[in-house]
């Protein structure tokens, strides 16, 4: 059986009136009398008439909606965003539609599509590990979509950003390492695509020069599809401990591969930190119930939706053109715990 919508057509129809007159009427007009206006209310509610919100927004010139692109929402950090986006959405009157990419180009231009589907009034995303052409998103802005991006964000675009200080993240954990003894200090990154592996991977790469350390290239490892894909985080740990000289460290650059990899050395049996040390990006509430507990960066996921939501309905309310924008950096936090202790010295 097919649901159909009820629409004012069905209502005039069942009342032998003119659309027009039920359309007043749901409206309260006071052009319709009061007999025609209680008619046509029992008519819709019989007929469980509920008023299209597509065409309400197309009237209005607004939904009401704000359209949402992450990677995935079983990411700490991404779920602590939205639901920042959703404290200071909600409280503007504004509902949100969150999708998905996956990690995928192809999907997130689908979603994107599926998006403005629904007439959106304002778009917030942080981009896929595989977007490098970002023709439908320029498209979009050019129209004049009032866009934000967050955390992952690109340059071909004149907008709001909104992102952790993730240079200084991977800066204080890499010194870190180095202030407790370990000298080899391997990077697991996502893709070089994204914005925050050319930040992160910039601070690591200070520590090490400032502390007269020389970068080994191949104790840097990019996993393309940002940890989504477990094969690829198992093939970079293999080859950092099966090197002729494997690293004591390891610095994990995202959520994800941090938390796998830490899954994955205590499945080996390798000694977490005494045969190798382990401190990642990860806004995990469990590092600290972990054994042993993980050092961790973690960034202010609640605050980077708060405020990517603010400046996206602060462009979709303003009543001029926008020229200024801004992009806001908001610090990082390091947690040290067991899983980077001091290397013990014999």
């Amino acid at each position: 059986m097919n649901f159909e919508n009820v629409t004012i057509k069905d209502i005039a129809k069942e009342l032998g009136i003119s659309a027009s007159a039920v359309s007043k009427a749901l409206k309260d007009s006071y052009e319709i009398s009061e007999k025609t206006k209680k008619r046509v209310l029992e008519c819709a509610e019989r007929l469980n008439y509920k008023p299209n919100p597509m065409a309400q927004s197309l009237k209005r010139g607004n939904s009401k909606s704000i359209g949402i692109i992450v990677s995935t929402i079983d990411n700490q950090f991404f779920s602590q965003v939205i639901n920042g986006i959703e404290s200071v959405a909600y409280t503007k009157g504004y509902n949100v539609i969150i999708t998905q990419t996956h990690e995928s180009y192809q999907l997130e231009v689908s979603n994107l599509r599926h998006l403005m589907y629904r007439s959106i009034d304002g778009l917030l995303i942080s981009v896929s590990t595989e977007t490098e052409e970002i023709d439908h998103l320029k498209n979009l802005h050019q129209k004049n979509l009032p866009i934000v991006f967050f955390d992952r964000v690109i340059d071909g675009i004149e907008t709001h950003k909104v992102i952790a200080d993730n240079f200084k993240g991977a800066y204080d954990a890499t010194m870190h390492f180095i202030e407790s003894g370990y000298r080899k200090i391997a990077h697991i990154t996502s893709s070089p695509n994204i914005s925050i592996t050319a930040e992160r991977l910039k601070g690591y790469m200070l520590a090490l020069e400032e502390n007269n350390i020389k970068a080994d290239d191949s104790y840097i490892k990019y996993c393309l599809h940002g940890g989504k894909d477990m094969l690829e985080i198992e093939n970079a740990l293999d080859e950092l401990l099966h090197a002729d000289n494997p690293p004591d460290a390891i610095f994990t650059a995202s959520d994800r591969i941090t938390t796998t990899i830490f899954q994955l050395l205590k499945k080996m049996g390798i000694q977490i930190p005494d045969d190798i040390a382990l401190l990642g990006f990860t806004n995990t509430h469990l590092a600290a119930c972990l054994n042993p507990s993980l050092s961790a960066v973690s960034q202010p996921g609640f605050e980077i939706g708060e405020k990517a939501t603010e400046m996206l309905i602060n462009l979709i309310e303003s009543k001029y053109p926008v020229y200024d924008f801004e992009t806001i950096v908001l610090p990082t936090t390091l947690s040290v715990r067991d899983s980077s202790k001091p290397k013990v010295k014999y």
